[in-house]
């Protein structure tokens, strides 16, 4: 039997930890760093080092790594020993404050998008002490920014903690000038729910494109999907359940608040959901999360897949993203409270976030950007492309009420009878949820439901932090002048519901009536990756992250090339690979089904004379013509692959090419393949089906 409260945290150097194992002053100085923003002094950095590599020691750990997250969206590592030469020919442990500060890993293979040269190789890891160290695998993992040689950020932990930072700054100023003294922080706190997919490995291992590229290139649809909505919150089958029960063990002990595990609606599809906690952590403890799925699936002879759409015609995976402000005394500053239309300070905040995301729902939508997520977004129960706001009937009635200045009928809870008497009764909640809504007011927080299973929530929120502290600034600033302040506030709450009241919708976000009412609106509609991130160069875009510090001009710049280039590297493996499948497996397997019919027919025929081979000359002339198709198909997929390449000096036109060009020849590629598939004996088709992916897992 597990005892939770035993094993949770004990691989990390949390803060209980370094209140025992530091000395008193040392603790005081290290808490005024992660607090205050304080310098950390070398002296101090040396007696953290050496305790933190003592309590390593003791956890087994021969190595110690500093944890970063550069911009290939996963994490990275260079492991050191603790060992150090003696005089006497053996070794010493040691480990030092400056190695504990800084590390110098080769940068030279991590995208730049033009931030230094490849001679330029040397980049430099820089400590985190808001985020704990940890141990895992008998290494001590010290969490990290990642900045080049000239002091650009190559990660995406730097530019989320300045966003933190300005954030902080500019709530501060609005919770001070309500009178607010005790606050001294104000923080990002996130909950980031994660779903994924769960297939069998020896099933997987059977397939090339799920192996290069995380995502099934081709597969007719199966008899069952998941229109008996039978899996989701369903029994969790048992080997399912064992790799759960190890996950939930192996995140508890790295301290990650894994607390809700549940079927999705897909067949294999899963959610895990954390208690929230700050944005960096949560997005540090994001990162754990997806590495121990892969990990531990293993494990279980299972794959963890985390591509936002692994299988088409079912749903995709999201990451939703639960965002609120939280003062460092405890005050959710999204709460609206018993009376959220007389709770100016909630308003006032729940209006800046209205008005970030309409001036900036560009930003929001190129941080989610991706291939993968292109699949995903507007499809089977995940978002569309377009950006809008669900804030439900009764933050809507409120709204209203005070864009008019009008008077507001507080709406009474309604009380919830089941018509069982003995189950009791429960007051229904005056908000609803839209699951069509990208953006979602949810009680007292947002959901951000754009993000997609494989991406970094640190990307989203370092946005949403920097267009919010935007939004605070300029309402701090016209209040700090304000002779009326009373006055001032209820001015900028109804000019802000005025102007911005267009990204707000509580409707259906799927239907063709809001894609033409969004357009008539001025919403943006950006429904790929390279019609979304040429944006982000946008004037208003550059203004918002240099004004705040979040992003210098060179190191957005540098995104745009690394995202678009990424995108169309996406697309070049995943074609390369469909052609490769197509030309060694799918062709000849066919090829050889067709003999076995055309041996069959003219068997029968000989032994037969009399009687024709219908079903056998019906199939030969249907997956001749599939067959040939599939070849015309692939040959043109092919060479429209050979015809990027004169767009590669232009990462703009090349990804648009990727999408234009060689996407539409995948797509029209696949239809070839999964009608000869439904056609073709199971014993000949050379890949496991999406049945057997689907359902074989028990």
């Amino acid at each position: 039997m597990i005892d939770v409260t035993e094993i949770f945290a004990c691989e990390v150097f949390n803060d209980s930890v370094m209140r025992s194992k530091l000395p008193k002053a040392t603790y005081k100085t290290l808490k005024e760093t992660v607090n205050d923003g304080k310098p950390l002094s070398l002296e101090t950095a040396n007696v953290v080092a050496s305790a933190m590599k003592d309590w390593a020691l003791e956890k087994g750990a021969t190595h110690f790594t500093h944890w970063f997250q550069p911009m290939t969206g996963i994490t990275a590592e260079k492991h050191d020993s603790f060992i150090s030469p003696s005089d006497d020919g053996r070794i010493i442990m040691e480990f030092s404050g400056k190695e504990l500060i800084k590390g110098e890993p080769d940068a030279s293979s991590f995208p730049s998008g033009g931030l230094r040269e490849t001679c330029e190789a040397r980049g430099y890891t820089a400590w985190d002490p808001t985020s704990y160290a940890f141990v895992k695998d008998g290494t001590l993992c010290i969490p990290t920014a990642f900045c080049s040689y000239g002091g650009e950020a190559l990660d995406k932990k730097t530019p989320l903690l300045r966003a933190m930072e300005t954030i902080n700054t500019q709530a501060m100023r609005i919770l001070r000038l309500f009178g607010n003294t005790t606050a001294n922080h104000v923080y990002t706190s996130v909950g980031p729910e994660q779903e994924y997919f769960l297939v069998d490995k020896n099933l997987h291992d059977q397939r090339k494109d799920l192996i290069y590229t995380g995502r099934t290139l081709f597969g007719a649809k199966p008899p069952k999907g998941q229109e008996l909505d039978d899996h989701y919150f369903g029994v969790i089958k048992p080997r399912v359940s064992e790799f759960m029960k190890e996950l939930d063990t192996e995140l508890w002990k790295l301290g990650v608040l894994s607390k809700t595990k549940h079927n999705e609606a897909a067949p294999a599809q899963h959610e895990l959901a954390p208690i929230f906690t700050t944005g960096n952590i949560a997005s540090d403890h994001n990162q754990l999360v997806m590495e121990l799925l892969k990990k531990i699936a293993h494990k279980h002879d299972l794959v963890c897949l985390l591509h936002e759409k692994p299988f088409a015609g079912v749903n995709g995976s999201g990451k939703h993203d639960n965002w609120s402000l939280i003062t460092d005394d405890g005050e959710n500053l999204l709460n609206p409270g018993k009376t959220p239309h007389d709770n100016l300070q909630f308003l006032l905040f729940f209006c800046a976030v209205i008005k970030a995301v309409d001036e900036y729902q560009d930003l929001l939508r190129i941080s989610i950007a991706g291939a993968g997520n292109d699949h995903r977004l507007g499809a089977h129960e995940a978002p569309p492309a377009i950006v809008s706001v669900f804030i439900g009937d009764q933050m809507q009635a409120v709204i209203d009420a005070l864009e008019v200045d009008g008077d507001y009928t507080e709406k009474k809870r309604e009380k919830m009878l089941t018509g069982a008497h003995v189950v009791p009764g429960f007051s229904k909640d005056t908000t609803d949820r839209n699951r069509t809504s990208p953006f979602a007011f949810t009680g007292n927080k947002f959901e951000f439901r754009m993000v997609g299973s494989s991406q970094s929530v640190a990307g989203p929120n370092t946005v949403l932090n920097t267009i919010v502290a935007e939004q605070l600034r300029c309402f701090a600033n016209e209040l700090e002048g304000a002779k009326d302040f009373k006055k001032c506030v209820v001015e900028i709450i109804q000019r802000t519901i005025r102007n911005h009241k267009r990204i707000v919708f509580n409707g259906n976000n799927y239907t063709e009536e809001w894609v033409k009412e969004a357009e008539r609106r001025g919403l943006s509609n950006y429904k790929s990756t390279p019609e979304a991130i040429p944006h982000i160069l946008d004037k208003k875009n550059v203004d918002v992250f240099t004004s705040h510090g979040v992003y210098s001009e060179a190191e957005l710049r540098s995104r745009y090339e690394i995202y678009l280039e990424n995108y169309a590297k996406t697309i070049n493996i995943e074609a390369r690979t469909m052609s490769d499948m197509i030309r060694k497996d799918i062709i000849p397997s066919v090829s050889e089904y067709i003999g076995i019919l055309s041996d069959t027919a003219f068997s029968r025929k000989s032994i037969l004379p009399d009687i024709d081979s219908i079903v056998e000359i019906e199939l030969i002339k249907t997956l001749t013509e599939l067959n040939s198709g599939l070849y015309m198909a692939v040959k043109e997929l092919d060479e429209a692959i050979k015809g990027a390449s004169k767009y590669k000096d232009d990462v703009e036109e090349y990804a648009k090419y990727y999408r234009n060009t060689v996407f539409a020849a995948m797509n029209k590629t696949r239809e070839f393949a999964d009608k000869l598939e439904e056609n073709t004996a199971s014993e000949y088709w050379p890949y496991p089906t999406y049945g057997d992916l689907l359902f074989s897992v028990d």
